[in-house]
């Protein structure tokens, strides 16, 4: 079974708490306003070296910091319309490549560990990778059009590495968090906050999604084929039930530990599961990934402003995207299609129905619809594809 954002466990341990977040928010609020972006980049190397060394990675992981930083240098080159925002981008990509998909991509070529001569054996996944590649693509693209400045070597150098969202996000955007960043100054109401936060993201983790481990464990090929098949379905709410209060709960827990800098950043969830389509689901399931791909894959395909054909693509070249980028695997592919699908369907439908609003008995059938939709879609995450075959077979078919 797959594991969302692994990395998003450092929020579990003490040290993150003890050793980091405490000291860092004390000495960013005693520190001078010139020296706070300093305060918050050097506590985020520490963060990033020390938890590289107990488990992202050893040594190798945490030598990848010198490329994250090599990357944000790299970042000050970018001017309005210059080549070297695409060239930035093109750098970003392909580190992503080697590192979260190299094995998979050389595996499509040869099948098999063994017969693959380019496989990587100590393949490892650097701490924070996916969201530091967003937010590098972000900043490349807006200053290319303009859309941001380039603020000081510090404040992106702050923005950058900023920890609370190293591991799980929110996605943050350069122009949003640079006036709260200089105008941060964590007051009692953001402690109370920050604190809150991060107890009821907590609670979401220990409380619920740990629960729900004792029916997702059951999501592998031996006890599907030995199952009653009327406890399958069970099982796959249950992992619905974990991934959202899972990655709710980081993102509650990241949101709360920016509280506690007087920083605020992007609220990640709003109750998806009750939003009557698939479309106003993704607009509260991963908030600032769903708008990350929207600005920044979908848009630049061309968006709503063509045929509707090339609408439906986009689509589902959109959510394609997103599904590679949650992991290397082909089930994540289909997972990606499967959402792409939906999308595409939900589109076509308002295209033939036109404007007029949906009776009650219409958004709560949508609704309906759409958490089953989504729930069967888990299964081709957290299987592989055969597993996640035999998984709909025995529940369909039996």
């Amino acid at each position: 079974m797959s594991v969302l954002f692994p990395t998003a466990m450092i929020f579990n341990t003490f040290s993150y708490y003890v050793l980091f977040l405490l000291p860092a928010a004390g000495l960013f609020k005693l520190a001078p306003i010139g020296w706070r972006p300093w305060v918050l980049t050097l506590s985020a190397c520490f963060f990033y070296l020390y938890f590289s060394m107990h488990g992202f990675g050893g040594v190798a992981g945490a030598f990848c910091l010198s490329i994250f930083l090599w990357e944000s240098l790299f970042s000050r080159l970018y001017r309005p319309a210059a080549l070297v925002c695409l060239v930035g981008v093109a750098q970003s990509v392909v580190l992503l490549v080697v590192f979260k998909y190299w094995n998979y991509l050389t595996g499509l070529v040869w099948s098999g560990a063994l017969s693959n001569p380019w496989h990587w054996s100590g393949a490892f996944l650097p701490l924070g990778i996916s969201f530091f590649t967003f937010e590098f693509i972000h900043y490349a693209f807006d200053r290319y059009r303009g859309k941001t400045s380039a603020g000081t070597v510090s404040e992106y150098l702050a923005f950058i590495m900023f920890f609370p969202t190293m591991v799980a996000g929110p996605i943050k955007r350069y122009e949003d968090f640079l006036p709260k960043l200089r105008a941060a100054e964590a007051t009692l109401a953001d402690l109370q906050v920050g604190v809150t936060r991060i107890l009821v993201g907590l609670v979401k983790k220990f409380a619920i999604a740990d629960l729900m481990t004792a029916f997702t464990n059951h999501l592998n090929a031996a006890d599907i084929v030995r199952a009653d098949r009327r406890v399958l379905p069970v099982w796959l709410l249950a992992y619905g039930i974990k991934i959202y209060f899972d990655f709710a709960g980081y993102s509650d827990i990241a949101i709360g530990s920016a509280r506690l800098f007087g920083i605020r950043v992007p609220e990640n969830f709003d109750w998806p599961y009750f939003r009557a389509n698939i479309s106003d689901f993704w607009r509260n399931w991963h908030i600032s990934l769903s708008q990350w791909l929207f600005d920044y894959v979908f848009i630049p395909l061309g968006g709503s402003r063509v045929t509707r054909l090339r609408n439906y693509s986009n689509l589902i070249v959109t959510m394609l995207v997103s599904g590679v980028w949650h992991g290397a695997g082909t089930n994540f592919v289909v997972w990606g299609l499967w959402h792409g699908m939906l999308l595409t369907g939900h589109r076509m439908w308002r295209d033939i129905r036109g404007p007029r609003e949906p009776s009650t008995a219409g958004l709560v059938i949508g609704g309906v619809f759409t958490f089953v939709m989504v729930n069967l879609g888990w299964a081709f995450f957290c299987m592989d594809l055969p597993t996640s075959r035999l998984f709909l077979s025995r529940m369909f078919i039996g």
